[in-house]
């Protein structure tokens, strides 16, 4: 995965503007309000009916009518992502499918960005954890010659070495920025903490030592046995019916045959962890420290899935949320603090993070404890309550906007399972969710037992106060680290390596 750059913006401090400044702030604190204005209605979802029929080779078709443009996303998704990567080779998924739009045996990468132009759409392609997808956004009229085409890369890619060879240090790349930067270390040392040596623990993009190892002949493998007919899912969103939908699929995907062997059972989603509770990482030189605290969370078919979504929001999701208001407003220990719950078809995890100043980390690190304990200590105030659900209810709202967003969320509750109902059901589900039960969600799943504590950085400003805080500390040199192992270490060499 790649890590997102911090921006820092400079003001230029001006002796008579800031005097005006602080006028004008002056005049406005004497006419401001002494409290903020209740939250206002959540906002209302659009949300189209749904319908959905399973050709006879089992490719399941998913249908969201909206008739408002004549426009259709088409999105072929594969229920297999990351987690079948095999050990020591990761990232051989992310380069599957990243690789489906860069030849087929009939047209060349070109051919195939020029057709899709030519159609008035883009392809997109990508695997995450659980799916691997390709997808296309066109005019109506447009459409069966866009399936043809999302057909033609799903079953006939070329995966030509020189396009491998491409993609290949592409990844790497991307891979050795992330390596560089204190979050997008911590994101990763802070997966392994939670899931271990299981399927999700490994970096999805891939680690420097695995995507060398990746052949071609990976990558047909994988291919062979993961893209087929009875684990995928073809969802439609936008001006079209289920008739015409199941028409289009039958002509693009009829022929598509399932092989002779039946899916490979998964593995393991997780497996024990050797990291100790408190994990230092030394980046020397750099000017932030990032700080993740990860816990175990939940799967998507939790009993308790509305809940963690709410409890969630009231912790890390936005601006209002009590890390961003503790970590940013109230001390300005960071430019920004925030949590995030994922959900996965076998497991899932929390992980609240910020990045912060080198000597703050500590301080930010017992700031994040602190919520954390403060969520399963009493109930949320109902305000507060009310505003972090409304927040969750208008970024849903959002994300049914556009057909390739309805999409993605449709193809959200397919591929993990879930009724097609829950697209119309859940903003009532969440703001069904009562304080108790986000009580109830704090002290099962995010105690201070079982909670990894990470923090990447220079950590000669920083280690010695977190080992005193936190005296089960581990502590990596950032540039020893080995991601293809759950422990962090190097794997010995056997007896049978060759000789340098």
């Amino acid at each position: 995965m790649s890590a997102a750059n911090m921006k820092k913006v400079h003001f230029a401090k001006n002796i008579l503007f800031a005097a005006i400044a602080a006028c004008a702030a002056g005049a406005y604190a004497a006419d401001a309000p002494s409290a903020l204005p209740a939250p206002g209605p959540a906002r209302k979802a659009s949300i189209p009916a749904t319908a959905e029929k399973t050709l006879a080779n089992g490719l399941r078709i998913v249908v969201a009518t909206r008739r408002a443009t004549p426009l259709v996303t088409t999105a072929l998704y594969l229920r297999s992502g990351a987690e079948v990567d095999p050990p020591r080779l990761s990232g051989l998924a992310a380069m599957t499918a990243g690789l489906l739009d860069k030849g087929t045996a009939t047209r060349s990468a070109p051919q195939i960005a020029e057709a899709a132009d030519a159609l008035g759409g883009s392809i997109g392609t990508g695997a995450g954890w659980d799916s691997s997808s390709a997808s296309i956004t066109v005019t109506t009229p447009k459409l069966a010659a866009a399936l043809d085409l999302i057909a033609d890369i799903v079953l006939h890619p070329k995966f030509a070495q020189e396009e491998i060879d491409r993609l290949r240090k592409q990844s790497l790349d991307s891979l050795q920025l992330e390596l560089s930067e204190p979050q997008g270390l911590a994101a990763l040392v802070a997966r392994r903490a939670v899931f271990g040596d299981g399927a999700y623990g490994h970096p999805a993009d891939g680690t420097v030592p695995a995507l060398p190892r990746i052949t071609r002949a990976d990558i047909v493998r994988l291919h062979d046995t993961y893209y087929r007919p009875d684990n995928a899912l073809l969802v439609f969103a936008g001006d079209i019916d289920l008739d015409q939908a199941a028409k289009l699929a039958e002509s693009a995907f009829g022929a598509w045959k399932n092989p002779a062997t039946a899916l490979p059972a998964p593995r393991a989603a997780s497996g024990p962890s050797t990291l100790a509770a408190s994990v230092v990482v030394d980046l020397p030189g750099t000017g932030q420290a990032a700080v993740a605290l990860a816990h175990a969370g939940i799967a998507r078919d939790a009993a308790d899935y509305y809940a963690g979504l709410v409890a969630n929001a009231v912790l890390g999701g936005g601006y209002s949320s009590r890390l961003n208001q503790e970590i940013r407003i109230k001390r300005g220990l960071s430019y920004g603090a925030g949590s995030a719950l994922a959900t996965l078809r076998h497991g899932g995890a929390f992980v609240a993070n910020a990045q912060t100043k080198n000597p703050s980390a500590v301080e930010v690190a017992g700031l994040m404890y602190a919520e954390l304990d403060r969520l399963g200590a009493s109930e949320v105030p109902a305000d507060e309550f009310a505003a972090r659900k409304a927040t969750l209810a208008g970024n849903y709202a959002f994300g049914l906007e556009t057909t390739g967003s309805l999409a993605a969320r449709v193809a959200g509750f397919a591929v993990y399972g879930q009724p097609l109902s829950e697209l119309g059901a859940w903003p009532d589900k969440v703001q069904a969710v009562t304080p108790a039960q986000v009580q109830a969600f704090a002290r099962t799943h995010l105690g201070r037992d079982g909670a990894t504590l990470v923090v990447a950085g220079d950590a000669g400003q920083f280690a010695e106060a977190l080992a005193t805080a936190y005296p089960n500390t581990m502590r990596f040199e950032a540039d020893k680290i080995d991601f293809d192992s759950a422990d962090l270490k190097a794997v010995a060499a056997t007896k049978n390596a060759p000789k340098k």
